[in-house]
């Protein structure tokens, strides 16, 4: 009997999958190393809301925002004062992923979208910690979340967008 608990217990561990909020913020750490291990470390908060809108303000070692509803990225960088437009087809879409997570070991899991192999770590809450993966070209992608703060219902539009003054050169890619 205790066997078949212990059976039981672990078969409904390994089957357990990372639960994506409504919507989120946190801060992050996110850590680009190339090749030939020189590595370039960005900082700032992120907003997710409605599994496709996602606002990325970067403050560290430049000030940019990045935002996206799924079928458009907007890259807006203030130190250029310029925004760069581009319909996506195949955007990392986190709600996805994270669907398609499943457990590696305690707290890691592991998802394949896109021809790309994630590695997702929660925390003791089974909120997000860290996603890392390698991008297109060849460049290892670690994100650290801090303060993850996760709620439910949208986050209101106007928050989700990138904001710049008008006078920003536009670009359309």
């Amino acid at each position: 009997m205790r066997l078949l608990s212990l059976l039981l217990l672990a078969s409904s561990l390994l089957s357990a999958s990372i639960e994506l909020p409504e919507n989120f913020q946190a801060d992050f750490i996110q850590k680009i190393t190339n090749t030939k291990n020189k590595v370039i470390t960005y900082s700032g908060n992120v907003r997710f809301s409605n599994e496709t809108l996602f606002k990325w303000s970067y403050k560290e070692p430049t000030q940019k925002e990045v935002c996206t509803d799924g079928l458009e990225l907007l890259v807006v960088d203030h130190d250029l004062e310029q925004v760069s437009a581009y319909r996506i087809s195949n955007g990392i879409n986190i709600a996805k992923i994270v669907k398609q997570a499943k457990p590696h070991s305690k707290n890691i899991y592991v998802a394949a979208y896109e021809n790309k192999k994630y590695t997702i770590q929660v925390d003791a809450q089974k909120k997000l910690h860290s996603i890392a993966y390698f991008d297109d070209l060849d460049n290892k992608v670690q994100i650290l979340f801090k303060q993850m703060k996760y709620g439910k219902g949208n986050l209101p539009a106007q928050s989700m967008k990138c904001n710049y003054p008008i006078e920003y050169d536009m670009i359309q890619g």
